[in-house]
């Protein structure tokens, strides 16, 4: 500050850096209120975008049906969504399936319920099908009984074998069945000699829950429902051989049992239908072995006279029931056997089967097969 400046300029001049020391200081102020605000606004859009991308509601798991009509571009798909309830906000599902670079989603009609991600509805939008994390997932393997399936059924819930036995063996439970599938579960499980009504019944694949403890009954009648779906769809063929879906579940059950590769499954059918056109009974050991209650790795001869309705050595034609849960292989193999005029087989050491026409040719095969390599 000079002191020579005449009093007005001296006083123009401190008004002057007042001014400036104000201006920087409301300059300053907006500055940090415009970080402030660009801050506060990127961490809200940042809520506000991570919030858009959550699932709906991860609790609700009830399926909403949502039609995709064939044309549908993203907007309308991103709308009929959040319509439905299943999205949050369409247009974050749009720029998130840009970002994602997602495209192909397929028309059609869809289940898909609240607890989805959106990562999972753009999956099955572009595979067509609705894709879910199961909470729960059971294998059934082709050829168990169901003391088997028990132990499955144990081993990958709460449930214990017994509690398991004692459903499917319970007359309550097999009647509502009855009732829901009455194509397939008919009155021939009610016959005198069956040990198990619903054996052969629950279809073997690989079984979806979303929920992580459905009931028993639950996981039971699923099994039966796709067993019903199954054999409804071979009602065609059925009608033409005139078997009943008791016996094409009876009859395929041996084939699960006998057969170590599909074609042997064609051409043990063939035996077995030559066998029953010749009045022979069908001689399979599976069917000893289920008559005796165990495993076995040999059948004895002595076994083989064990008096039980399913010792199909005793007993000509087809046994009571099912002897095992038989899958699509053996199904098919049923309907479409191969034309031979075998009627014996035998199988090696490493599971080979070997046919004949005549028991000597038959002979001559267990010598060959069996007997040399002891």
């Amino acid at each position: 500050m000079d002191p020579k400046l005449p009093d007005d300029q001296l006083k123009r001049l401190q008004e002057q850096r007042h001014e400036k020391r104000i201006v920087r200081k409301i300059v300053m102020y907006v500055g940090i209120a415009i970080i402030a605000i660009a801050l506060i606004g990127s961490i809200s859009s940042y809520f506000y975008i991570s919030n858009a991308l959550k699932s709906v509601d991860p609790d609700n798991k009830k399926a909403v049906k949502i039609e995709l009509p064939i044309g549908s571009n993203i907007d309308t798909i991103s709308q009929t969504l959040e319509d439905k309830g299943v999205i949050r906000n369409a247009k974050i599902f749009k720029y998130y399936t840009k970002f994602k670079n997602a495209s192909g989603f397929q028309a059609g009609t869809y289940q898909i319920p609240p607890s989805m991600t959106i990562d999972d509805i753009i999956k099955s939008l572009k595979t067509g099908k609705v894709y879910r994390k199961a909470d729960l997932q059971i294998t059934i393997p082709e050829g168990l009984t169901l003391d088997q399936i028990g132990n499955i059924i144990a081993k990958n819930t709460d449930y214990t074998s017994k509690e398991f036995m004692k459903l499917v063996t319970n007359e309550k439970f097999i009647k509502e069945m009855k009732a829901k599938y009455p194509e397939t579960v008919t009155k021939d499980i009610n016959g005198k000699d069956i040990r198990y009504k619903l054996e052969g019944y629950l279809y073997p694949s690989t079984y979806d829950f979303f929920t992580k403890k459905p009931t028993l009954e639950e996981i039971v009648e699923k099994m039966i429902a796709q067993t019903d779906a199954i054999v409804r769809s071979y009602e065609p063929q059925l009608k033409e051989l005139g078997m009943t879906p008791h016996e094409f579940l009876t009859f395929a059950s041996l084939l699960e049992r006998e057969a170590t590769a599909q074609t042997d499954r064609e051409t043990i059918a063939s035996v077995f239908n030559n066998r029953i056109e010749q009045g022979m009974p069908l001689q399979t050991d599976p069917t000893v072995l289920y008559a005796l209650g165990e495993h076995k790795d040999r059948v004895l001869y002595k076994d083989l006279e064990v008096k039980n309705p399913y010792n199909t050595y005793l007993n000509k034609g087809l046994p009571p029931g099912p002897i095992a849960n038989a899958g699509r292989a053996s199904l098919d193999a049923t309907v479409d056997p191969a034309k031979t005029k075998y009627l014996y087989f035998v199988a090696d050491k490493d599971g080979n089967n070997h046919f004949a026409e005549t028991y000597s040719e038959h002979q001559n095969n267990v010598a060959k097969y069996i007997k040399s390599q002891k």
